[in-house]
């Protein structure tokens, strides 16, 4: 007889709330933990197929770093759909004009490409400042 492995069900799950301050913290290590934490990686009863209750919120987004050239050569490229529609805008005017949106992209790029990505995502709440209004939650400090 074959022994199978328990899987959690969605009630079982316990919300937990991690609080990231990103203030000199690089783009790309800090989105890899926050990709990993929404997965649910770092909770013992990992499952693939189920979205943790696990919720993350950054403070200070606007003082994310970058390291090497890449303010001036990463380029964030996108198409309308039609000719000529080949539109780009280089890291540095996403920094400058709403820094957010940065992460955003890296940690959304970084979680596996299936059904559960955008729920993980509703789960990242990403906010410029110091102020946020999560204070209820207890949450949890990560160092990292």
């Amino acid at each position: 007889m074959q022994k199978t492995t328990r899987r959690p069900k969605q009630s079982e799950v316990k919300e937990i709330w991690h609080l990231i301050d990103a203030k000199g913290l690089v783009l790309g290590r800090l989105a890899t933990k926050i990709a990993g934490i929404l997965m649910g990686k770092s909770v013992p009863s990992f499952d693939p197929a189920i979205t943790p209750k696990t919720k993350v919120v950054v403070i200070n987004a606007n003082d994310i770093v970058v390291t090497g050239r890449k303010l001036e050569q990463k380029e964030y490229i996108r198409h309308t759909g039609y000719p000529g529609g080949l539109r780009s805008k280089p890291l540095a005017r996403v920094m400058a004009e709403k820094s957010p949106d940065a992460l955003i992209h890296a940690v959304y790029g970084m979680l596996p490409k299936n059904r559960l990505r955008k729920g993980r995502m509703d789960n990242l709440k990403i906010y410029a400042g110091e102020n946020h209004p999560h204070q209820a939650q207890n949450p949890i400090k990560l160092e990292l």
